[in-house]
């Protein structure tokens, strides 16, 4: 290898590590009174939602299907006005949409023109708009292969994927930008038990190796899948919804997907969180 070439390389490695290496800190989120309904209707989908998150809280949100647990994430990620009341992230009301919270759809939300790197590296252009394409397509294809995917990945279009690589894509452009807050919209709702599973330990095993964690709101309709990833659950009732049920799983009770169904604690919580999702739904039909 040519000696200047090889330097080259080195340098545009360093770049890479310390774009991928910038963090910016999130200590706290907080959802207070809020309230939401959509412009021209009297019909409140959410009512008066409390909740405390600190930095490395990783989130599940639960209920059964509309009522509301979406509707909140558009609400954090700054794509919906409260109604009344407010979100504060480190007591400071969020105001539109940012860069410093990203979401994951269930839909991959990738671009079907342009290809798997290029929908990561136009996140990538947002967040570092300095940068040279060349090192911007080095941090695609690092985060490609972070999440498990070859580096060839880069030149296919999303219709050439599955849907677990697609899913992956979305992933790794979220983690690819480096959000403090990562909003994630059942992101594997679409996808076979075994892929869902190999995505759950990847989303965990992406969020374990930050060094500064993400603070992770997680919408899932699954309780097994809410006990494995999160360490703070709240179950969301029917409309108007509020916080009908929460708790906070201690690290040292935190189960694996072995032991799930052995922890006695665990077992006990997961009873807990199914009582209350099936009385809630019990007594919007009575």
């Amino acid at each position: 290898m040519n000696s200047s070439k090889g330097i080259d390389i080195m340098c545009s490695v360093r770049k890479v590590n310390d774009l991928l290496g910038e963090k910016i800190k999130m200590e706290s989120v907080e959802v207070k009174e809020l309230s939401f309904a959509y412009e021209n209707t009297d019909t409140l989908i959410l009512k008066n939602l409390n909740m405390q998150i600190q930095e490395g809280d990783f989130v599940c949100l639960l209920g059964q299907s509309g009522c509301g647990k979406s509707t909140l994430l558009r609400l954090l990620a700054g794509l919906e006005k409260p109604t009344n009341g407010e979100i504060l992230i480190d007591g400071k009301p969020i105001k539109g949409a940012s860069l410093e919270r990203s979401v994951v759809f269930q839909d991959y939300g990738l671009f079907p023109w342009m290809t798997a790197g290029e929908n990561i590296v136009l996140a990538l252009k947002q967040k570092f708009p300095k940068q040279k394409k060349s090192e911007l397509k080095a941090i695609a294809k690092e985060m490609l292969v972070k999440v498990g995917l070859d580096e060839s990945v880069y030149g296919k279009l999303p219709k050439e994927l599955s849907g677990g690589m697609k899913q992956r894509c979305a992933i790794a452009r979220s983690f690819s930008i480096n959000p403090p807050v990562l909003l994630m919209d059942e992101p594997f709702g679409a996808l076979d038990a075994v892929t869902r599973a190999r995505l759950q330990e990847m989303v965990l095993d992406l969020w374990k190796s930050d060094e500064t964690k993400k603070i992770v709101f997680f919408v899932t309709h699954d309780v097994d899948e809410a006990l494995l990833l999160a360490n703070k659950i709240f179950v969301l009732g029917q409309k108007p919804s509020s916080v009908i049920y929460s708790c906070e799983i201690p690290e040292e009770d935190k189960p694996d997907r072995n032991s799930l169904y052995e922890n006695v604690h665990i077992m006990k919580l997961r009873n807990e969180l199914i009582k209350y999702i099936n009385q809630d739904v019990t007594e919007h039909i009575e």
